[in-house]
């Protein structure tokens, strides 16, 4: 590849666009970007000073959601390879923010808790993620939880929405 074709101009961008007169939401997508960037942003500089990623937040998120999650949910979730939740999950383990445990009615089960430190760290990094949500949707009509909780499980695959009901995200639906 030529060291110009690595650059992208707008008139690349543009002839991406579909060309029969659809619209994408463009406005959207930008936005959700800046939203998401923002959102994690904070969670982020935390994780960093712990030598941790967003997996690792991931983790401890669907950790703290469900204590005692199978490993293989955990795997079917977040949908990586299990080599790449072991490296995240070891890490947890090493540094004191997860516990695993054998299940009691298959020893061939792994159940994931996390410890107290793993819940005082979750609390830590949600806080400043729920107060950027928070501050939105009270700056909204009354009823707009329930919309942006309907975009929101509008925009998961189909065939994913049953883990929400799971992990109970879609309840006041």
């Amino acid at each position: 590849m030529a060291a110009h074709d690595k650059n992208v101009n707008i008139a690349d961008i543009n002839s991406a666009l579909p060309s029969g007169g659809e619209t994408l939401p463009l406005d959207i997508m930008g936005l959700f970007f800046f939203a998401y960037r923002d959102f994690t942003g904070d969670a982020d500089a935390l994780l960093g000073r712990q030598d941790f990623g967003r997996a690792h937040h991931r983790v401890l998120y669907f950790v703290n959601l469900r204590p005692g999650m199978p490993v293989a949910d955990l795997l079917d979730i977040l949908k990586i390879t299990k080599q790449s939740l072991a490296r995240v999950l070891r890490q947890l383990i090493d540094n004191g923010y997860v516990e695993q445990k054998t299940g009691h009615s298959d020893r061939r089960q792994r159940l994931l808790f996390a410890t107290e430190k793993g819940r005082q760290f979750f609390r830590t990094l949600s806080a400043t993620q729920a107060s950027r949500i928070d501050a939105a949707i009270s700056s909204l009509p009354p009823d707009s939880r329930r919309i942006v909780t309907r975009f929101l499980v509008g925009m998961v695959d189909p065939d994913d929405r049953n883990v929400l009901d799971r992990l109970n995200l879609t309840t006041g639906l």
